[in-house]
């Protein structure tokens, strides 16, 4: 497969850049479906041991493309199935499947974000094992398609936030525990990769054995058992099964969820819960 929405770089440390900074990285079906080839050359690749996900541009990720004029081409040439059970398995395998196939890729994965990390965003950067950040990321979950955030930052701080619905900052995501580390936005690049080289000197089997341990101890607690059955009700009670959903685009008219919209303007207010870094106000779209 040739790509024209990621770059893919192969080597010990492979990179996978979201390549559509035009319109902040938002995530069409040809984004994902070349993500999925992308990782799965790096599987087949035995000189490829730690793999690291980034966006190209001002940001990592703006969630899933609601329609700029490239998804509109696409939707109208490849097609999207408008009647049960096909819409529903479309739904699925842009959302869960292969997020979950991200989540389970045997070598060590390192996300590198900067900027709006939304939705979507949040999304394939939870599926990766480590989480760097530059100290200008801004987190936004949401609970629905692939249901892992009470995994990720517990049962009460996901309530209080999602119900709230509101971004965390950089440091927000550090000390609720989703991010690892936090760079300046100068140094992250090179602290992440130099993580990356670091991880990718050491054993593959051991590496491997670690990722499948911490993994399988999740699923015995019941993760994927989880964000599968919470998946099921979402696209079976969801109006309207079809194209993903839930993006902000960086031209022409405004494409943003009601929730993403109304975090944003409690973003500039400086509306978040603890912070040591000041906010961008600068609007991502």
């Amino acid at each position: 497969m040739s790509y024209e929405q990621i770059i893919y770089e192969p080597g010990p440390v492979a990179r996978i850049i979201l390549n559509r900074p035009e319109v902040n990285n938002a995530q069409s079906r040809v984004l994902l479906d070349e993500m999925d080839d992308a990782f799965n050359r790096a599987n087949d690749d035995r000189g490829v041991h730690v793999v690291v996900l980034s966006g190209n541009g001002r940001h990592f990720s703006s969630g899933h493309d609601l329609g700029t004029e490239a998804e509109l081409i696409d939707r109208a040439t490849h097609g999207y199935d408008t009647e049960r059970p096909g819409s529903y398995d479309q739904l699925r395998e842009l959302n869960l499947s292969n997020t979950l196939r991200w989540r389970n890729f045997p070598k060590p994965t390192v996300a590198m974000v900067h900027g709006y990390c939304i939705y979507g965003g949040w999304m394939i950067a939870s599926a990766m094992d480590v989480i760097f950040a530059s100290d200008d990321a801004r987190f936004l979950p949401a609970h629905n398609q692939y249901f892992g955030v009470p995994w990720d930052l517990g049962a009460r701080k996901t309530k209080e936030l999602l119900f709230q619905n509101r971004f965390l900052t950089a440091r927000d995501a550090e000390a609720v525990g989703f991010v690892n580390r936090v760079y300046r936005r100068d140094d992250l690049e090179r602290e992440t990769l130099a993580y990356a080289e670091e991880v990718a000197s050491t054993s593959p089997m051991h590496n491997r054995q670690v990722k499948f341990s911490v993994n399988n101890m999740l699923d015995a607690q019941g993760f994927t058992a989880h964000v599968t059955a919470a998946f099921q009700t979402y696209a079976m009670n969801a109006s309207n099964l079809g194209p993903p959903t839930g993006s902000l685009a960086a031209e022409g008219p405004a494409r943003r969820l009601e929730g993403v919209a109304g975090a944003l303007a409690k973003l500039k207010e400086g509306r978040t819960a603890f912070s040591d870094y000041p906010l961008d106000p600068a609007d991502p779209a």
